[in-house]
């Protein structure tokens, strides 16, 4: 089959894509998705993410190596295999991130001036909104704001730096994925094809020109052709992976698993970037949290009667309620750390809650120095790639992560959320000095789910998002960006997309 675009991955950046494209009636567009569609219940109730951290049907439930700096330990990465990609199983937090982010990404285009204008777009089209209001949410905030951070009404303002609550990628107590917000209108248009279960293997090239997709579906192989362009969305790992399985890549590790070179790209894989996260765990002194709900079938039916009749209540949550943007450090220019707030606690994420009241407060690194990378571990494309994060391998992200939980100790011992604490329940009052802080983190720390810059703008694609030295075809997803954006990144990914699909346009 033919086609003007083939777009690989349906994620929060493909869905978007297609869904612009195809605003053209001349323009015909083949999206595929290795993943089903997302029919699934949990997917569209928004704390349903917790039951989705592990589901391989719509996760690729990916593992990291073994880190150095968290004692040899795997980090568990779930990422989306559905329509709608991550977007369908993050914690719908939305963030845009600081101006200094894209501003300091210093590509022409690329600046947070020029992106604002489709932030604007992407979130009338989400329908993004408020969360609704907690007391214990609200003793959180006071009790930062007391220790002198400035209260917010909204992160994505003139200023992230505050404490408030987040809004999110939800309307009217449901999922506002990109594959609701944009691909369910935009399926309904004859020039758009979109293919389930459909497993990309390769890129096609003629020579140095890309012109169709090889992909897997029902255990078939089939090729699709793309008249003008290939445009791969897979995301931050899944991108590297297919630019590397067909040919694009450092040689090295192309020759080394038998894969004829088409470009010699040493940089693809590369720059991997993340936000490190640790969480803190609290035990409540009032039965108001979830684990409390949890622990009862009385209150458990009654969220979820209130869920269906008034789509109200603690199913509507996104993954944090209150937040602070803090800077570590008095000197600092901005914040370079992100506190969440979040009214229940569980030992492993997606698993069972506590037994006892309880809450965490959580804190990631936003402008983390540490770089890792992702590369293919075979030719065997339903193999995950090699995925190392290299997290803590600098000083300074070493010292960010043990002042930024000290602060949010201070914040959960401060009036008036210190009414609320019964007692910390981990790490507990026996971690203390720096050093003990940092063993906690090696311990604890794990992935927030922000991955970027495998494919990034300047050394593996243009300012057209254009691959570099190759014809017709196009990275555009998390993994094309220079740095990571400070804050959940859903937001600037969606952004990113509404940007491509007009530079597409202009092309």
């Amino acid at each position: 089959m033919k086609y003007d675009y083939v777009i690989v991955g349906a994620g929060s950046a493909g869905c978007v894509l297609a869904s612009r494209l195809t605003e053209d009636p001349a323009v015909s567009v083949l999206l595929l998705e290795a993943g089903p569609r997302d029919t699934d219940f949990w997917i569209h109730v928004p704390l349903g993410y917790g039951k989705l951290f592990a589901r391989t049907d719509v996760n690729w439930a990916y593992e990291s190596e073994p880190e150095p700096a968290l004692n040899g330990r795997r980090i568990f990465t779930p990422r989306g295999k559905v329509l709608g990609g991550s977007s369908s199983i993050n914690g719908l937090v939305y963030i845009r991130g600081q101006r200094e982010d894209f501003d300091g990404w210093g590509v022409k285009g690329w600046g947070f001036d020029d992106l604002l204008p489709y932030f604007e777009k992407a979130e009338a089209q989400l329908k993004v909104s408020d969360l609704e209001r907690l007391p214990i949410c609200d003793a959180f905030i006071d009790a930062a704001a007391s220790l002198g951070i400035p209260r917010t009404a909204d992160f994505n303002g003139a200023s992230q730096e505050g404490t408030g609550y987040y809004r999110a990628t939800s309307y009217r107590g449901r999922r506002r994925s990109t594959a609701v917000a944009y691909l369910r209108e935009a399926e309904k248009r004859p020039n758009l094809r979109v293919e389930t279960a459909a497993l990309a293997t390769r890129i096609l090239f003629e020579s140095r020109k890309a012109y169709g997709v090889e992909y897997r579906k029902n255990g078939t192989l089939f090729t699709a052709q793309a008249n003008r362009e290939v445009i791969v969305s897979g995301g931050t790992f899944n991108s590297p992976q297919l630019l590397q399985l067909s040919g694009v890549g450092p040689r090295a590790l192309l020759e080394r698993h038998g894969i004829g070179v088409v470009h010699d790209a040493p940089q693809v894989g590369e720059r991997l970037q993340d936000h490190f996260y640790v969480r803190t765990f609290w035990r409540c002194t009032r039965p108001i949290t979830l684990n409390d709900d949890m622990m009862s079938w009385w209150r458990k039916a009654g969220i979820g009667l209130k869920y269906v009749l008034l789509k109200k209540g603690p199913l509507t949550v996104s993954a944090g309620h209150a937040a602070a943007f803090v800077r570590t450090r008095p000197e600092l220019k901005r914040p370079d750390a992100q506190l969440y707030f979040i009214n229940f606690s569980s030992l492993k994420r997606g698993g069972f809650l506590h037994p006892h009241s309880g809450f965490t407060c959580a804190m990631s690194q936003m402008q983390s120095e540490s770089r890792g990378s992702s590369h293919i571990k075979s030719p065997d494309p339903a193999l995950q790639p090699s995925i190392r994060y290299n997290y803590l391998s600098t000083e300074r992200d070493r010292q960010v992560m043990v002042d930024g939980l000290k602060m949010a100790r201070r914040i959960c011992n401060a009036a008036p959320l210190r009414d609320y604490v019964a007692g910390e329940f981990l790490p507990g009052e026996k971690v203390k000095s720096d050093e003990e802080w940092l063993a906690y983190v090696r311990e604890m720390g794990e992935t927030v789910f922000h991955p970027t810059s495998t494919c990034s703008i300047g050394p593996v694609v243009d300012e057209q998002l254009r691959v570099k030295g190759l014809q017709n075809l196009r990275v555009i997803d998390a993994s094309v960006m220079p740095a990571v954006p400070s804050g959940n990144i859903n937001a600037a990914v969606i952004a990113l997309a509404e940007k491509g699909a007009d530079l597409i346009r202009r092309a």
